[in-house]
């Protein structure tokens, strides 16, 4: 399978978890309003869910630096991250992002702002003197495949979801706790009462699944993008199999923020690289590595 191929099925795959996301929220929106009678509790939680979601994509860039203890990066201390950026954002016709650096010694990298005129890409000082000028293109077009890709946008809209889903559970909760919810004498309706208390107490783990499945397809895309942006696979295999190799966990490792590095910022796994249990890659914000590689070099 070619690298178009790659990029296709991603962007198929992606499209299906985000429609698996919306059929997951109306079933738990209904479900709700169903047993309560009540489409109060339903517009609640929406407008909290995306209120409080809005301010975070807006302010995406400044808060995800903040978290990580970033700062800009000059021209005159990091002249190849500086080249490299803009090259590659010419080729993307991008506008040049803004460029940061986090002082720790693991490598990473990550893409933020709320769109193309508001990028920024940072990168640790670790990945950027472990790293040859073309492994570092294969990183930097990764995360300006993010930009292009407007996967800020798309992980937003998932994290408002499961938001959503986990604010109606809450309410739920909360209320049955306090003795609110429907009473139903009627034995076919008490059944569907307890098929839906299920699903709402189950729901907030299905969303949270779906939202890791998205960002792990999301750094699938991502890799196949960019290498149809430097046309050189080996650049960005090399980078990965650098990242896999370090264990050490980045010194600021801030779970919100895990899911928009290019490779876990708490540390590769210990033992061989992809032999992850299936529980853990459910549970993970990236896929193994050694699946990204093979991904892009299929004869490797």
């Amino acid at each position: 399978m070619d690298i178009y191929a790659v990029r296709a099925r991603n962007i198929r795959r992606t499209w299906l978890l985000i429609t698996s996301f919306l059929v997951v929220v109306i079933a738990i929106g209904y479900a709700v309003s169903w047993y309560y009678q009540d489409p109060f509790i339903l517009v609640l939680a929406v407008v909290i869910a995306v209120a409080t979601n809005f301010y975070a994509y807006w302010a995406s860039d400044k808060l995800v630096l903040s978290l990580n203890k970033a700062r800009p990066a000059t021209r005159e201390e990091f002249y190849d991250f500086y080249t490299v950026a803009e090259n590659l954002a010419i080729t993307a016709g991008l506008p040049t992002p803004k460029l940061y650096v986090i002082d720790d010694p693991a490598p990473n990298a990550f893409a933020t702002g709320r769109d193309e005129k508001h990028a920024v890409i940072c990168a640790t000082t670790g990945l950027l003197s472990m790293m040859t000028r073309p492994e570092l293109e294969g990183v930097i077009a990764h995360e300006m495949s993010h930009i292009k890709n407007r996967d800020m946008l798309l992980m937003t809209v998932a994290v408002v979801l499961a938001g959503f889903v986990a604010l109606l559970a809450q309410i739920f909760i909360r209320v049955s706790f306090w003795g609110g919810g429907r009473r139903d004498d009627n034995g076919g309706n008490a059944l569907i009462a307890v098929i839906a208390i299920l699903g709402i107490i189950l729901a907030p783990l299905a969303a949270k699944l779906i939202e890791l499945a998205i960002s792990r397809r999301r750094e699938y895309l991502a890799d196949a993008s960019g290498v149809l942006l430097t046309r050189y696979p080996d650049g960005l295999a090399s980078a990965l199999e650098k990242l896999g190799n370090y264990q050490a966990p980045m010194q600021h490792a801030n779970l919100a923020t895990a899911h928009l590095f290019i490779s876990d910022p708490f540390g590769a796994k210990k033992g061989k690289l992809g032999t992850a249990g299936w529980i853990e890659r459910l549970f993970s914000t990236h896929p193994p590595i050694p699946e990204r590689i093979k991904a892009i070099l299929p004869h490797a």
